[in-house]
């Protein structure tokens, strides 16, 4: 160590080694160097390590230091068989395509009106191999809900789950989103209820020539038929399996079944009585004069509401209007609904409030909704978004004992084809044609209560969300059965719901 001793050639026995002055101080301060600098060593490799992530930093503090041989590390580090991550055993390996372009689109309308329209759009997305960006929801329409696809859909539910099919991403890549800004892209509304050979035909030579392209209206742009099986069953998937609430809207939706479950059986009815539809449909049946002129006044200021005049007696008596509460009232008693029947409303405010709602709850005393069973603090996020309440009237809608739509919209048919995916689990289906007829003859007298009630039983024998075969018109897609109410390629086999 470069230690040099000095001795006399005389030197007594009894005479002490001698180091040169300064040998001892670089002793002690080699001694304390070392420990020193390894400790400080160590804890930088340790520190370093950590700041990995939470992946490696736990499993090296904890397997340090190892008095294992080198065999044994190696087996003490392979996870054991039942430690496997089962949310990435579930994941679907990516799809490997090569990517045409980025689709963009723009929903319009309201949640299951979208909702659909998101299960066309990857469809569309997938047999274009194009990448899509996570769709827009609609903040312009009569709701104004500022909600984003995130705060209503699992996202990174939604995302790996389809990673199988098509790619999908939260945003636009930064070089691809510069050219967006700079107005490097394409938008235009795809042709409705189109088959898949127009977007392959006319579609997909836009994508590869702009390389970005939106579609900013998406509601039935795809067919109801016509199309190839795998088609049909990704729509399904999609809606059934990968279109997930967010964990909050499910656990709040789930505690309103909890609290209508302890009470007994349940039926949903989806009464469509709100402002927003009589204006649209111009239906004011048991309306007074002021009330009337309020609705057509709402009619001619959204420009987007085409019909503008309308002979409300005469469109209900084709059936096109929706039940007014009193009517409703009727139907259910005919059809022997027992009084103590509990009754969730699944709707928004009822246009003309406890007034018009008098016969429903004479003849229905448990006449609940969302905000009666609920406290206010459990909707104080909800409230101005009328997208997530409507999420939460899905989910207890699925999972009610009966569920009653007095209109044919867009919740009404896709939550009747979700039940019918469920198991064919009760749906009444109402002819309202018949019905306002058949109400119109009891209330004036010409028909007795008995008949009028064996009448509406009869009709609606058949009536009641069993199989059935959906009805296909050429040339005439409006008029003929929704996909999203009667999926009837999905209902046979399910095994198209798990990762291909």
């Amino acid at each position: 160590m470069g230690w040099k001793v000095k001795s006399s050639p005389a030197a007594a026995p009894g005479d002490k080694l001698r180091f040169p002055p300064s040998s001892a101080a670089r002793s002690r301060m080699k001694l304390w160097l070392v420990p020193a600098t390894t400790t400080v060593l160590l804890w930088t490799c340790v520190l370093q390590l950590t700041a990995v992530g939470d992946t490696w930093g736990p499993r090296v503090l904890k397997g340090w230091p190892s008095c294992l041989t080198p065999h044994e590390e190696a087996s003490a580090a392979r996870p054991h068989p039942l430690a496997v991550d089962k949310a990435a055993l579930a994941l679907p390996p990516k799809r490997i395509y090569r990517n045409n372009g980025y689709l963009m689109v723009s929903c319009n309308g309201g949640l299951n009106q979208m909702r659909a329209a998101i299960c066309d759009m990857v469809v569309i997305a997938r047999y274009l191999n194009v990448t899509l960006v996570v769709p827009e929801l609609d903040k312009t329409s009569f709701w104004n809900d500022p909600s984003e696809f995130q705060d209503i859909f699992d996202v990174e539910h939604f995302i790996t789950s389809l990673r199988g099919e098509v790619r999908i991403l939260r945003e636009l890549p930064p070089r691809v989103k510069r050219r967006v800004e700079l107005g490097m892209f394409h938008s235009m509304p795809p042709i409705s209820w189109s088959d898949i050979s127009y977007y392959q035909n006319q579609i997909l030579p836009l994508i590869r020539k702009y390389k970005v392209l939106h579609l900013n209206r998406t509601d039935a742009r795809l067919a109801n038929n016509g199309l190839p099986i795998e088609i049909q069953k990704l729509r399904c998937r999609v809606n059934y399996a990968s279109l997930k609430f967010t964990p909050q809207i499910e656990e709040l939706g789930k505690r309103v079944i909890r609290i209508l479950r302890q009470n007994g059986p349940f039926l949903v009815l989806h009464l469509r009585y709100e402002m927003d539809m009589l204006a649209f449909s111009g239906c004011t049946q048991g309306c007074s004069t002021e009330e009337a002129e309020e609705l057509t006044r709402m009619r001619y200021a959204y420009p987007w509401w085409k019909e503008k005049v309308i002979d409300s007696d005469l469109k209900r008596k084709d059936g096109l209007c929706p039940l007014t509460p009193e009517e409703t009232a009727l139907v259910l008693r005919a059809l022997d609904i027992d009084r103590s029947m509990q009754i969730y409303i699944a709707a928004g405010e009822i246009y003309g409030g406890k007034r018009r709602m008098a016969s429903l709850t004479s003849a229905y005393p448990n006449v609940v909704r969302k905000e009666t069973l609920l406290e206010p603090s459990d909707l104080m996020f909800f409230q101005n978004h009328s997208s997530q309440m409507a999420a939460l009237d899905y989910l207890v809608s699925l999972e009610s004992d009966i569920f009653v739509p007095t209109y044919d919209g867009n919740m009404a048919k896709v939550v009747e084809g979700h039940r019918r995916f469920m198991g064919y689990k009760k749906t009444v289906l109402l002819d309202r044609k018949l019905i306002v007829e058949l109400v119109d003859r009891y209330t004036n007298g010409s028909l007795l209560w008995d008949e009028f009630s064996s009448l509406i039983k009869v009709a609606h024998a058949k009536r009641m969300g069993s199989a059935s075969k959906r009805m296909v018109i050429p040339d005439r897609p409006k008029e003929e059965d929704y996909f999203y109410a009667n999926p009837q390629e999905c209902l046979q086999d399910r095994d198209f719901l798990q990762t291909s």
